[in-house]
């Protein structure tokens, strides 16, 4: 089944959406953040720094760059017009921000014109994600910094059990949502074939339990999606939810994802 994220601009607007608050939940979680402000310490940003985000989606990424220590201009960029819109209507206030349609596999901007390259969560989504590294390394000055943060996606898992009914949620969101479940194990190479030198790779762990924000979207998705292909009815996915829904009451819920940054410089 082709990843949604995939064709994301071909998206109807309700679609869109629905995925544009569940990136906002997960941005919104304090371990997301911290893993966020992790990586991006590890990058070094030189004084009045031009940062560019591939695959900003609505900005929550974006919207931390632009008052990272030493940033002057941050410009996000997304295939989905309906993103660009939310990102203007929620974050057009923030004067050192700007988005921009477009795609990371061809981006409208010249040779060296960024200091700093992110890439938050989007190559596992993109087919042929080398054309994106390329495209990273021809906007980046000469010393320039990429850094790339990305899920271990075959790691998804809102199961307690070994024949827990929740596990087809996931399983459904791997399919539907993920072009590239292994991505982040390949990140080493791939970044290394595009000419970059690496400066950094670390892995993150994610788990949510008491206060499963993001993690209960992996469930209500997954439930919605399986109902879509024909799967299940109605009935089961609206008792998936509420099963979610009691486990967390009942303090028995857990969700968990892992993830991998990796931080590489262009020679020069």
């Amino acid at each position: 089944m082709p990843d949604i994220y995939a064709t994301i601009h071909q998206q109807p607007r309700d679609v869109v959406e629905t995925l544009a608050r569940a990136m906002e939940a997960r941005a919104a979680s304090p371990q997301q953040r911290a893993m966020l402000e992790k990586y991006l310490s590890d990058v070094v940003f030189p004084d009045k720094a031009r940062v560019l985000e591939i695959g900003c989606g609505a900005g929550p990424i974006a919207e931390v760059l632009a008052s990272w220590p030493g940033v002057t201009s941050v410009t996000g960029i997304d295939p989905s017009p309906v993103m660009i819109e939310k990102a203007r209507e929620l974050r057009g206030h923030i004067k050192n921000l700007s988005f921009r349609e477009g795609d990371g596999r061809a981006l409208p901007f010249g040779d060296g014109e960024f200091d700093v390259v992110v890439i938050h969560t989007v190559l596992c989504h993109v087919p042929q994600p080398e054309r994106v590294l390329t495209e990273a390394f021809r906007v980046l000055r000469p010393a320039g910094q990429l850094a790339v943060f990305d899920g271990d996606y075959e790691t998804i898992s809102v199961s307690i059990h070994q024949h827990d009914p929740l596990h087809a949620c996931g399983e459904h969101v791997k399919a539907s949502f993920v072009n590239d479940v292994w991505l982040a194990r390949k990140l080493r190479a791939m970044i290394a074939a595009s000419g970059f030198q690496e400066a950094g790779f670390a892995s993150h762990g994610y788990s949510e339990t008491t206060e499963p924000t993001y993690m209960l979207t992996i469930v209500d998705r997954g439930a919605d999606g399986l109902v879509k292909d024909g799967v299940i009815g109605n009935e089961l996915a609206e008792a998936l939810k509420a099963e979610a829904r009691r486990r967390v009451s009942q303090g028995r819920f857990f969700g968990h994802i892992g993830f991998a940054s990796l931080i590489a410089c262009k020679p020069g």
